[in-house]
């Protein structure tokens, strides 16, 4: 099935170039690309588990744009700062004159960056089609220069981006989660969805640690993890949280597990980050994490350790800390949905 609105942008004669490679930022991982040639494609997807998809899909994808490009498609994020960013860098990278292609759903919103963009370019007449537009404008290396991404300084010595989850603060759940962690952690320890780092520098000060693994499926947040954390016990993995194998088990791990799936919230994808957990602790292992309070995350902890205890949080989390995994109550993860995001609806992040 072509999508809904790319398709009918194509038919226009001229719509891309006859050659040249196109760049195509933000697909997930079912997007449908039919209607593109396939040969000349270069996907740009940083999120693992999209990421994974499309390379099994047989797409030439990268986390990153490494142009010049011919033209550009680029789908909408719901986050305002970073649909510009995006924008603005397939503006520069694209040669001069040729097309950008953007497409958005209206609840992700398309129509107050179309707005935008006709104060400084000149934008095609939108399609509108199935909730959404598609429209086009020429490149110009300066035309979208002051939507570039700014960095950010969240907490002191810390820095993220646009489109990482909690860029501008911590997140109150991760901050009570460092409060209620021990003052002495297990040798070997994981922090599952690492984020930018903050909470894993908080780990990094405890006692004991003489590995972190830092686990993030947001390619643009692990970078800036990178940056955020010098310290050479860390260990960096760009990978599904919930598909993650270590090459030995961890005396404990720590998380502040997202739950939406979509737009929509999904506490099993936190349920498979405890499933997770308890797969690659060792039989005495520790589980500490915290979630929104409202969440029934409880069976799921139940069917993976034999131990389970409230010990910190306020009226919106709570901190848990579950010992000790049942042997053989980890699952394999089931295939991976289309499209898993990366963002709470807690307003902050690490």
């Amino acid at each position: 099935m072509s999508h809904p609105r790319l398709s009918l942008a194509l038919d226009a004669p001229g719509a891309l170039p006859p050659e040249g490679r196109i760049a195509v930022y933000r697909p997930l991982a079912d997007t449908d690309l039919s209607d593109l040639p396939k040969d000349r494609l270069h996907l740009i997807q940083g999120f693992a588990p999209d990421h994974a998809a499309l390379a099994a899909r047989g797409f030439d994808v990268a986390p990153e744009a490494s142009g010049p490009y011919a033209a550009a498609v680029v789908f909408l994020p719901r986050a305002k700062a970073e649909a510009r960013a995006i924008l603005a860098e397939a503006c520069a990278r694209v040669l001069p004159g040729g097309p950008v292609w953007v497409d958005g759903a209206k609840h992700d919103g398309v129509d107050s960056i179309l707005r935008d963009l006709r104060k400084r370019v000149d934008v095609s007449s939108p399609i509108a089609k199935a909730h959404g537009k598609i429209f086009a404008f020429a490149a110009a290396p300066d035309a979208l220069r002051d939507w570039q991404g700014q960095e950010m300084a969240p907490a002191p010595g810390f820095v993220t981006g646009p489109g990482v989850f909690s860029a501008d603060a911590v997140d109150r759940g991760s901050a009570l989660l460092a409060a209620a962690l021990p003052a002495e952690l297990p040798a070997r320890v994981a922090d599952l969805g690492a984020g930018w780092g903050w909470l894993s520098a908080q780990i990094l000060a405890r006692r004991g640690i003489e590995e972190l693994h830092l686990v993030e499926a947001d390619h643009a947040a692990l970078e800036f993890a990178r940056r955020n954390i010098s310290d050479p016990r860390a260990r960096f993995h760009w990978a599904d949280a919930t598909r993650f194998a270590p090459e030995a088990r961890f005396g404990a791990v720590v998380m502040n597990p997202p739950f939406h799936t979509s737009r929509a919230a999904d506490p099993g994808l936190g349920a498979a980050f405890i499933r997770a957990a308890g797969a690659m602790l060792s039989l005495s292992g520790t589980l500490y994490m915290v979630a929104n309070r409202h969440l029934p995350y409880e069976d799921a902890l139940r069917a993976a350790f034999h131990e389970i205890e409230e010990i910190g949080g306020d009226g919106g989390f709570k901190v848990i800390r579950a010992s000790k995994p049942i042997v053989g109550a980890a699952k394999p993860a089931a295939p991976a949905k289309p499209r898993v995001t990366r963002r709470r609806v807690s307003s902050a992040r690490r």
